[in-house]
């Protein structure tokens, strides 16, 4: 039996530890917090200094006072104001919206099926917001830009059903790598439908920048129907990220834990496809950038999706703003499609990522 003088010693123990602890657990905490926010400033200072060289640089390169003239005291009389505020502009911001919408797709795709190759173009649902487009422009070729929208949001939904149908049916149910496979399986079918249709209605050229991904021909009339709508969609998806961290931790902890998993998934997969279908009727199957970005995010600042997701906006953005730039200094005046861009860092990085991932086939 203990004596009052040990029990007494022992509490008095106990009360010094608790005061230690928390003077070791604030700080690190603390740190954390200031590490987030410094990467978060980071990226943004990255992102901006993105914006104005893809605006300062191109075919005509321009000064830093022109450019600052051009956007803040636009002169319609002057070219120099013109080629920036009509033509690099809205391109630019538009490859900034675009690619922030393909990365924080990724980061929910691959948050929702626990699948690190899940990518908007890897699972095939760019396929079909693709395939739709040229069935319209085959049939409808002088639809407007709105309702080009819809039925882009249309084909994405579209190949979304179909592969989650395709890797559900399979036996032994859903997996990362069998939604992959259906993925690919889907992307494969709907691509070569849009291949005929192309050749078959002679509309190769006009497909061919759909094809290969590029932001060019986004125009302010494009850029202020799409822009409003992305940019809610990526706030509605940050309001997601915490469910989807619980539901990246497993179903039954997520369970556990009161999420309602089916509603979660639909509303997430709802919203991945409105950011694919959306960003394919501007720019084209542009691929890999939902796969890349969200894996940096990780690696940059952790698993908690609550800082995943802005994060992979800001990150998307940058990706896809310099690679815009890349496509048109590359061999001036002739431009390189971004998709192709893109792809060489996606391709060797889908391939490291397969090999990882092999054992579960």
């Amino acid at each position: 039996m203990q004596s009052k003088d040990s029990m007494d010693k022992h509490t008095a123990s106990t009360e010094r530890t608790a005061p230690e602890v928390a003077s070791v657990v604030c700080p690190v905490l603390r740190a954390g917090r200031i590490r987030q926010a410094l990467l978060f400033t980071a990226s943004a200072v990255l992102l901006a200094l993105a914006i104005f060289a893809a605006i300062s640089f191109g075919a005509k390169d321009l000064t830093v006072s022109t450019v600052w003239s051009a956007v803040f005291h636009y002169d319609r009389s002057l070219m120099t104001h013109r080629i920036i505020h009509e033509l690099r502009l809205p391109r630019v911001l538009g490859a900034a919206i675009i690619g922030a919408a393909l990365a924080v797709a990724g980061s929910l795709i691959q948050g929702i099926t626990r699948n690190p190759l899940g990518d908007t173009g890897v699972l095939g649902i760019n396929a079909g917001a693709m395939f739709v487009v040229a069935v319209s422009f085959a049939f409808f070729p002088d639809l407007p830009y709105g309702t080009l929208i819809i039925l882009s949001f249309l084909g994405a939904l579209m190949s979304t059903l179909l592969v989650f149908g395709l890797g559900a049916s399979a036996p032994g149910g859903l997996t990362p790598m069998r939604l992959t496979v259906s993925g690919a399986v889907t992307a494969a079918l709907l691509g070569s439908m849009t291949s005929g249709i192309a050749i078959y209605f002679d509309l190769s050229q006009d497909l061919a920048f759909w094809y290969a991904g590029g932001v060019a021909g986004i125009k302010w009339s494009q850029l202020k129907i799409l822009a409003p709508i992305l940019l809610i969609v990526i706030a509605w998806s940050m309001g997601l990220a915490r469910s989807i961290s619980l539901i990246s931790m497993g179903d039954e902890v997520a369970l556990n834990l009161g999420l309602n998993l089916r509603r979660i998934r639909l509303l997430g997969l709802l919203t991945v496809v409105v950011l694919a279908g959306l960003s394919v009727s501007a720019a084209g199957a542009i691929g890999f950038v939902g796969l890349v970005v969200p894996h940096i995010a990780r690696k940059l600042i952790g698993v908690d999706y609550r800082q995943i997701v802005p994060l992979s906006a800001i990150l998307g953005a940058v990706l896809l703003v310099l690679a815009d730039l890349a496509a048109r200094m590359a061999n001036p005046p002739e431009e390189l499609a971004i998709g192709i861009m893109v792809s060489f860092i996606g391709v060797p990085f889908f391939l490291f990522l397969a090999r990882k991932e092999r054992r579960e086939l």
